[in-house]
């Protein structure tokens, strides 16, 4: 992996985590992806699934806001990692 690579896939276990320190978000995640909580932990490390954890996250503008603020980054850091995984497929969050 390439150092940006490698940071994109860094940021989005974060973004997982905190995704999964949610209850309330994490049961939608799971509703939405048709994940178990099993299937999490498997498939934690696979930029698909992270992509798709992203992707949730990017649904809706206060996620984003809350997940970009409790990392401490900018919020166009998890667009940028949802590209990067995906193989360049760039969005734009607002």
């Amino acid at each position: 992996m390439t150092d940006r690579r490698d940071s994109a896939h860094v940021l989005a276990i974060k973004a997982l985590g905190w995704l999964a320190a949610r209850d309330d978000l994490f049961e939608a995640f799971l509703a939405n992806s048709g994940a178990s909580a099993s299937d999490v932990r498997e498939n934690a490390a696979s930029p698909a699934f992270l992509c798709g954890a992203l992707d949730f996250v990017l649904m809706q503008d206060q996620w984003v806001l809350d997940c970009a603020g409790a990392l401490a980054i900018e919020p166009q850091s998890l667009v940028e990692a949802r590209a990067i995984l995906g193989g360049g497929d760039m969005r734009h969050w607002t």
